[in-house]
């Protein structure tokens, strides 16, 4: 009968024999690549050698990623192992890196208060069940969504790991929303007219002027991009030939590592737009106007040359505008709202509208940004027909 196989990332017993003046010691250790390793020091004392084995198995055992963990470690413990291996995957660019804050912000605000002081083992079904059951009724499903999220993360790395057998998130119950439900906004867009005021406003504003709005307003109706996709242009992304801007991801900001450029929230988020022709002309100008000192840098810049950072831009020169005009509730996503407005009363069907937008599914077009991969003209003539550019805000169509 052969020899009792000693578990992955164990040692087995230290033997001890004397060898001239001093003493060896030796054990067998499995790594967790199935194979046997000798593992032997000498010292001038037995209980010196013995030590010196222990502390070279310990140091073996270390540098295997999860493998000093086990069921029976703190929760807070195997989740930071987690987060700090999902954090060099977002540097690999697997996932972005909003993601890493979001779970880490979850995790630290949500998870661990309650699982601080559990064992891994012990965070069980019906425990992860009663603190998203909790969340759901104090909060949101959608604050439930993300918690029960970024548990069944640590939970899979931990059966990736062999620490458990089996993911209790699995589970858990459904995320029912159980409170009342209530009758949500109808999606706010700038009507026409407000549209041709909200503009002639923009111009003649001195300070919004200086601070390049008029031209980023118009980047945004014209395209209908998200904030970061639209600050996060670049030059090349610009074929003013073809009367298009590919949107090439967009810019988040990572903590720690400031302002980074992702590739985007959906497979649609790299796309080509078509645009009307008074953008077209405003970029051109744009560029000849600014030299382009950069000709792979952004097309709005900051006075160094680099990208715009989103609060700094909203905080110091968008917001005081909006309150200066009498605009308040106007966010960049509200032209993004008109935007689709504007395509959707011109005939353009929820798929074109979603294309424009970066959308993958068109239902989310027509239940959030309609205020009632595929590249299409007919947004661009349609807002070809209103006279939007700077030298005038009056409607060509009358």
């Amino acid at each position: 009968m052969g020899r009792h196989r000693l578990p992955l990332g164990t040692a087995g017993e230290i033997k001890v024999r004397k060898s001239g003046r001093g003493w060896i010691a030796r054990c067998q250790y499995r790594d967790h690549d199935g194979e046997y390793y000798d593992i032997r020091r000498t010292r001038r004392m037995k209980e010196d050698a013995r030590d010196a084995v222990r502390e070279a198995v310990k140091n073996r055992v270390k540098r295997t990623p999860g493998a000093e963990l086990t069921a029976h470690s703190l929760f807070p413990e195997v989740a930071t192992a987690w987060l700090a291996e999902y954090s060099k995957d977002a540097d690999d660019g697997v996932f972005s890196h909003t993601s890493v804050d979001n779970h880490s912000y979850n995790l630290k605000n949500h998870v661990l208060p309650v699982f601080g002081k559990h064992e891994l083992m012990e965070v069980t079904t019906p425990v992860i069940n009663r603190l998203l059951q909790a969340k759901l009724k104090a909060h949101s499903r959608s604050l439930a969504h993300q918690v029960r999220a970024v548990i069944t993360n640590v939970m899979t790395w931990a059966v990736n790991e062999g620490l458990i057998d089996a993911n209790p998130v699995r589970e858990v119950a459904p995320l029912l929303e159980r409170r009342a439900k209530t009758k949500k906004a109808a999606p706010r867009a700038l009507t026409a007219e407000e549209l041709f005021d909200f503009l002639a406003k923009l111009d003649a504003d001195e300070e919004a002027v200086a601070a390049d709005l008029p031209d980023l307003v118009r980047g945004f109706l014209a395209t209908g991009e998200r904030r970061g996709e639209l600050l996060g242009a670049d030059w090349p992304d610009f074929d003013e030939e073809a009367k298009e801007i590919r949107v090439s991801g967009g810019l988040i900001q990572a903590r720690g590592k400031g302002t980074v450029k992702n590739d985007g929230k959906t497979d649609n988020a790299k796309r080509p737009i078509a645009l009307p022709d008074w953008c077209v002309a405003m970029l051109a100008e744009r560029r000849e106007k600014l030299g382009v000192p950069n000709p792979t840098g952004p097309i709005y810049r900051n006075s160094r040359g680099g990208y715009l950072n989103f609060q700094n831009l909203t905080n110091r020169h968008w917001l005081p505008f909006r309150r200066r005009a009498g605009y308040e509730w106007v966010t960049f996503k509200t032209l993004r709202k008109t935007l689709a407005t504007i395509l959707d009363e011109a005939g353009l069907t929820a798929r074109q509208i979603a294309d424009i937008l970066g959308h993958a599914h068109p239902s989310m077009t027509q239940d959030v940004y309609m205020g009632r991969g595929q590249k299409s003209r007919a947004g661009a003539e349609a807002l070809g027909s209103m006279a939007l550019g700077k030298t005038g805000n009056k409607s060509a169509t009358g």
